[in-house]
Order: structure tokens, then C-alpha cells, then sequence
């Protein structure tokens, strides 16, 4: 990292949320132009599995557009870094979890951390925005970025239904997204030059792809409205070095750590690193809570029963 990167990820690793547990920890990253609230949900009920869980802002995030625009994919990478080797030292165990954008960078801390990192999971994974919701003419936004004026100055605006299926939730996420306060959820759009830094990030990952032999759950919801589940999951399912496991929502769109799956999909997640721990890791997790991480998780038909579902396929 050079000066201004350090700087930068210092700061933002002076943010965010952490919730003690046990000295197994676990890193969670927001998407782009989004905020720690996002992985809120996930993160207090893994500390309730007795997991550290650390939620950082990640470089220019939650505060001014300005902010945002006065940094690149590698700045985000390196408030990420940052905030996983402060995680590191007070926990002999890390895992890393990212939604959207997050869930790229996750990828990368993996490749570049193998040592430090055990396992990931990687949440509406983002390389390719080609959901429903996504504008038919959106594969001409590249040639629309590389115009010298248009280019700087296009947004794209956050749209119905805003990743989020349950109406009721939606409806408070709006409002809070309109309010200008953009710690509370994010921003209601965003700058083409920072998708523009997505896409940069996503080829240099991606490029990785046949060496990150870290061990990986990926979530994605069938209906995704942002990203779809074949160019997407399926795509990093199938050109990830390590063993994967691909679990399958039926009842969310893309923010899935928000939406109406999301405490299936955080026992999920517990369950996933659960199994890679020891014996003795396990034990430290136990004695830091009460409550078990779950031993089971619902299949198709017993999630269809109580309103949601899912699909859980493992490769080696």
C-alpha cells in the first residue's frame, strides 16, 4: 500500500460495527455505494452463534459523493485488507463474507490472504449487472463511460425494486436512501466512473480465478433482479480453484442479506464455517454463547413449507 492507501484504510478500519464473541472471527464487506448496515442482520446473528464479526466501511464510502469519487478499486481492496488484519488480531480464526461488490472483494482478500483467510461465503456475487431490473441497453454503458463527457457524468439510479422483495422493508429502505443520509443506506445512485472501478476490480479478480483454492459458499437468490444466477454464481461456481458449495434462493432478490431469506441464509453461513473449524475451535465457539449454530439446514421442501427455499450443491 502506498501513503494515501494506508490512510484511507486506517480510517475506514476505524469505522463500521464489531460484536465480540470468540476468538473465531469473521469479516463482513458492503457492496458499492452501500454501508455496514447492509450485512447488519447477518453479522448480529452470527454473533449470536458466538462469532466475531467485524462490518467495516469500506474506503469513501458513507459519506459525500466526492468521497466516494476520490477513490479506486484498489482503495476499497485496501480498507478490506486493512480491516482483516485488525480482525486477525483478535481472532486465531477469519472468515470473509461479502455482498455484491463485497462479495468481490472477498474473492480478492482470499487470493491475496490465503494464510489468514479459512473460508468464504460470497453474497449476490456482482461480475456481470444483468438482472431483470438492469435496462435492456445496459451493454452499451461501457461505450457510454469511455465518452470524455457524458462518461463522467452519467449515474445510474438505483431503481424499483431496489434489490429487496419484501414491499414492507423496501418502503423503509427508500425512504432512509432518500433522506441524503447516506450512512443509513447508502446512496441512491451511482457515479459511472466508480462502476466503471467495479469492472476494473471484477477483471483483475477474476483473472485470479483458477488459483483461489479457498474454500467458497456461494449465495445468490434465483430471481435476482441485479445479477443473474448463470452469469454470476454459476460462472464463479464452476471456474474457482477450490472445493464450493452454491446455495439457492427462492424468496429474495439481490440484497439476500436483507430480504426475506436471511436469517436461513446466515444459518447457512454459520453451518458452512462451522464444519470447517476443529474440534477445539468448536469448543471455543460454544463457550463464547449459548446458542448452537444449527445443525441442520432446511432443504427445497421443508423451505417451501415455511415460505422460502433453497438449493445446496457441493464440488469438489
Amino acid at each position: 500500500m502506498n501513503t494515501r492507501h494506508l490512510e484511507q484504510a486506517e480510517q475506514s478500519a476505524q469505522t463500521g460495527h464489531v460484536f465480540p464473541g470468540s476468538r473465531i472471527g469473521v469479516l463482513l464487506l458492503h457492496g458499492l455505494t452501500g454501508t455496514p448496515k447492509e450485512m447488519l442482520s447477518v453479522a448480529k446473528r452470527l454473533n449470536r452463534y458466538g462469532f466475531t464479526v467485524s462490518c467495516p466501511v469500506l474506503a469513501g464510502h458513507c459519506g459525500t459523493e466526492a468521497d466516494l469519487l476520490a477513490t479506486n478499486w484498489q482503495d476499497w481492496a485496501d480498507s478490506a485488507e486493512q480491516a482483516l488484519l485488525s480482525l486477525k488480531e483478535r481472532a486465531d480464526v477469519v472468515f470473509v463474507g461479502g455482498l455484491s461488490a463485497g462479495a468481490v472483494l472477498s474473492l480478492y482478500l482470499a487470493d491475496k490472504r490465503p494464510e489468514t483467510v479459512r473460508a468464504i461465503v460470497l453474497y449476490s456475487t456482482t461480475l456481470v449487472w444483468d438482472g431483470w431490473s438492469i435496462p435492456k441497453l445496459s451493454f452499451l454503458l461501457p461505450l457510454v463511460l469511455r465518452l470524455p463527457y457524458v462518461g463522467r457524468r452519467w449515474h445510474f439510479v438505483e431503481a424499483f425494486p431496489y434489490g429487496i422483495k419484501n414491499e414492507h422493508l423496501r418502503r423503509r429502505i427508500v425512504a432512509k436512501m432518500q433522506s441524503g443520509d447516506t450512512s443509513a443506506a447508502g446512496h441512491t445512485h451511482t457515479p459511472g466512473v466508480m462502476i466503471r472501478e467495479l469492472w476494473r476490480m471484477v477483471d483483475a479478480v477474476k483473472a485470479r480465478f483458477a488459483a483461489i483454492r479457498t474454500p467458497a459458499l456461494i449465495a445468490h437468490a434465483s430471481n435476482d433482479d441485479i445479477a443473474s444466477l448463470r452469469k454470476n454464481a454459476l460462472y464463479i461456481q464452476q471456474h474457482l480453484a477450490g472445493p464450493t458449495e452454491l446455495l439457492t434462493l427462492y424468496d429474495s432478490y439481490h440484497m439476500i442479506t436483507v430480504d426475506q431469506e436471511r436469517h436461513l441464509l446466515t444459518d447457512a453461513t454459520a453451518r458452512f464455517f462451522y464444519r470447517s473449524l476443529t474440534d477445539e475451535e468448536r469448543a471455543e465457539l460454544a463457550a463464547a454463547s449459548p446458542e448452537m449454530v444449527p445443525d441442520h439446514v432446511p432443504t427445497t421442501e421443508e423451505g417451501a413449507r415455511d415460505g422460502c427455499g433453497q438449493r445446496m450443491a457441493e464440488t469438489a
